[in-house]
């Protein structure tokens, strides 16, 4: 169908043709086609974005992944906002499935919280909405001044645990550090599987944790009346790698966020091959994989390394066959349908748990191509819908 009639329009901000590719898969899916823009690198290393058809009165939807230049891709989405802007969008919605400098959302010594930084620079180039997957925190949906959609990636990896892996009910939901036992403890529960947790692998150094604003004055200022000294901090003590739980005669299934330096997976894999477990998953959203993780994958203890294409990564899978990518432009795509035609997004909730997916097709379901058993509203959009019945 013509999307350009019913008011919307989908871009892609990427300048590389790997980059687009699940902006492509989520069109498809829509019955729609990407809006027609031009975005390149002047010669001199700045960015152009240059929009070819009209936008005016429409809900324009761009689609941004983050590639390893991950500066270059913040700059064209900001770009690109600020000329729809310009060119009278009605709104403007960023899906973006990684959000760049996630991880930096917290104070550390004398830095600074870059995400929210972020935040202030894509309202300001004309945001209305984001639509995210797996924040590294959720905290981070309070740096935005507009809405923000978090979607869960979990029902797919799920999904893949159950299909995927074979005797999967003889396996272990394994988290590499106590910051990631929530996460584990969720797919645990779902799956009615056991729980372990490597405590002291992901500790960090006394010298990491030290929070450099709070260092003391300089000697020759350190003037402190005696009745006035505070306590001396003790000094602290990475504990010895240990594994809370059982994993003998077990497949351990390993699950995170973000995979990016993989060092600590590669640590983690090693601990539970000595611990019995005979089989080896990592399980993760976000599949960065920087540096030199393909290799390490490769020649590690690790069989297996699942994530999703949030991040394109197909280098990577072709350095190292252990890479597996999971779709998720299935639950992207729908998002992007309810808020075109104003309805809740409470309905992505239960499709993300996956066992909405089981539920029978109501009166008033209207279907993504590929999209199986959503379940319906409780009434119809009183506005126009994007998508005809399925058939």
């Amino acid at each position: 169908m013509n999307a350009a009639r019913t008011g919307y329009r989908v871009f892609s901000a990427n300048s590389t043709a790997a980059c687009t590719e699940l902006a492509k898969r989520i069109t498809e899916r829509l019955g729609a086609e990407l809006g027609k823009s031009v975005v390149y690198q002047e010669t001199n290393g700045e960015t152009r974005v240059e929009i070819k058809e009209s936008v005016r009165g429409q809900d324009i939807f761009i689609i941004q992944t983050i590639p390893r230049d991950v500066n270059t891709a913040v700059m064209e989405l900001l770009i690109m906002a600020y000329a729809l802007k310009t060119a009278c969008a009605r709104n403007i919605i960023g899906v973006i499935p990684y959000f760049p400098y996630s991880k930096q959302s917290k104070m550390r010594k004398r830095g600074s919280i870059v995400c929210k930084l972020l935040a202030s620079m894509l309202a300001k180039a004309g945001l209305t909405h984001i639509i995210t997957m797996d924040l590294h925190q959720k905290e981070i949906q309070g740096f935005f001044s507009f809405p923000v959609d978090n979607l869960r990636a979990s029902p797919f990896l799920l999904q893949y645990i159950q299909e995927e892996i074979p005797n999967y009910r003889n396996a272990v939901i394994v988290a590499k550090s106590p910051d990631a036992a929530k996460r584990a403890q969720s797919y645990a529960e779902r799956l009615r599987l056991g729980l372990a947790v490597i405590h002291g692998e992901a500790q960090c150094t006394e010298l990491d944790m030290d929070d450099g604003r709070h260092s003391p004055p300089m000697v020759r200022n350190a003037t402190v009346h005696p009745g006035l000294e505070l306590p001396l901090m003790m000094a602290k003590e990475k504990p010895p790698i240990t594994v809370v739980g059982d994993v003998g005669g077990s497949i351990a299934i390993i699950v995170d966020d973000i995979i990016d330096d993989v060092e600590s997976f590669v640590a983690a894999a090693e601990i539970l091959k000595e611990r019995g477990a005979y089989k080896i998953y990592v399980m993760a959203t976000h599949g960065i994989l920087s540096a030199e993780a393909p290799r390490l994958i490769e020649e590690s203890s690790i069989d297996e390394v699942v994530v999703t294409n949030t991040v394109p990564h197909e280098v990577q899978k072709l350095q190292c066959p252990k890479i597996k990518t999971v779709d998720i432009s299935l639950i992207l795509s729908e998002a992007i349908r309810r808020i075109h035609n104003g309805e809740s997004m409470a309905y992505l909730v239960p499709f993300a748990r996956y066992q909405a997916l089981r539920q029978p097709r109501g009166r008033h379901s209207y279907w993504v191509k590929g999209l199986k058993r959503l379940p319906s509203p409780s009434r119809p959009s009183n506005r126009s819908h994007v998508f005809p019945k399925r058939t």
